[in-house]
């Protein structure tokens, strides 16, 4: 991918981000991705006061991509307000995995536009995963 490709999917998840709902931690998420049709998805975390009951800017792009019926996921970019770029949780990688391929690109990045691009075999290695048919 291209430098200027890589700044604008960053641009897109920092807009995103001025969505999240944070009320608590103050920490806000963006995240965008792209499917295999070139349909754009967007998701921001969502809190709530039951801490257990919040969802992740990753899940929320995903499961709002299922929702219009995305299949597979080609690209994802998750943006946050940290130093080093931002990691998915445990649980987000887990959904990532079910709807990745190996050739889908998911980019991490902070506010200030720093990144590192991985496959989901970088981020969750020895997955546990049902092979389906």
């Amino acid at each position: 991918m291209e430098e200027k490709e890589i700044q604008t999917w960053i641009k897109k998840a920092i807009k995103a981000r001025e969505h999240a709902y944070a009320p608590y931690s103050k920490f806000l998420v963006g995240a965008v991705l792209m499917d295999e049709t070139g349909r754009e998805y967007t998701g921001v975390n969502v809190e709530n006061t039951s801490y257990g009951l919040s969802s992740c800017a990753e899940r929320n792009s995903i499961f709002s991509a299922v929702a219009q019926g995305m299949k597979k996921i080609a690209l994802l970019c998750v943006v946050g307000d940290t130093e080093e770029p931002i990691c998915p949780c445990g649980a987000c990688r887990q959904v990532i995995l079910e709807f990745a391929t190996q050739d889908t690109k998911i980019i991490l990045s902070n506010l200030q536009g720093k990144y590192e691009i991985y496959s989901i075999d970088d981020l969750l290695p020895k997955a546990f995963f049902v092979k389906r048919d």
